[in-house]
């Protein structure tokens, strides 16, 4: 079997991607700008963004999961190279992880996700895309920054479907395995819950004493999250909720 390549593979999404097709017996290559010690897996370095050694660590990879990711320009330039590079390596499938929503939601981030998701499936390659919800580790990031502050504001009437990283990384090892199937069916978490709700769920594992307080989100994102853009509920695939997330994160 000809090497998988995980970009990203030391991220919150990427480590467990990894694990899981190690466990399916699949032979691992991560890409990383550091060098690494062998060790279950392969390591190859470079850098998306520059370009350097991205075509040796494409060199004989059959199968490119593409889960890195970063900020602005730099990352519709990282996909293009990467792109270029499995083009010329002859990679038969190329994954894509994005986010639900990135075409609903006018988020510049989200808008430079919907770029990256164009380059791959414009690419001539194999390819597959799936798009996920939320993270709980995400939104649990976010409320813990939040929560810092004498109260904890939220915006008004938006809800969310968090999702855990360990069932997403499951399905993307499956796909990766099953070969391109061009868009995949979203995956969202089992429950989509306000967030206010998510957020005294996340005040009361963490032992915190805040009000909640909802303000107004103004502008085409506010509007576009009140009506559910960033929302999948046909599409619960998740099965651990937030509040068990917490649970297990913050046991009592």
């Amino acid at each position: 079997m000809r090497p998988i390549l995980v970009t990203g593979g030391t991220g919150t999404l990427g480590r467990v991607v990894v694990r899981r097709l190690l466990a399916r017996g699949c032979p691992v290559r991560v890409l990383s700008r550091q060098a690494h010690t062998p060790g279950e897996h392969g390591w190859a370095v470079g850098d998306l963004v520059t370009g350097r050694g991205v075509e040796a660590a494409l060199s004989g990879a059959g199968t490119v999961v593409h889960c890195a990711t970063t900020n602005g320009k730099r990352d519709v330039q990282a996909t293009r190279r990467l792109v270029e590079a499995a083009r010329a390596a002859g990679a038969g499938h190329l994954l894509y992880v994005s986010i639900v929503g990135v075409d609903r939601v006018p988020l510049g981030y989200y808008r430079t996700k919907a770029e990256c998701e164009r380059l791959v499936v414009e690419s001539g390659l194999g390819w597959t895309v799936l798009r996920a919800t939320q993270f709980h580790d995400l939104v649990a990031r976010v409320l813990d920054g939040l929560s810092k502050a004498p109260v904890l504001l939220v915006p008004r009437g938006v809800s969310f479907q968090p999702v855990d990283v360990r069932e997403v990384a499951e399905r993307v090892a499956e796909l990766a395995e099953a070969g391109p199937v061009g868009r995949a069916d979203d995956f969202g978490g089992p429950q989509v819950r306000p967030v206010e709700a998510l957020a005294a769920d996340f005040l009361a594992a963490r032992g915190r004493r805040r009000p909640v307080l909802r303000a107004p989100l103004p502008g085409g994102t506010g509007r576009a999250l009140r009506a559910g853009g960033n929302l999948v509920p046909a599409h619960p695939a998740g099965r651990t909720t937030f509040a068990e997330f917490l649970a297990e994160r913050y046991p009592a």
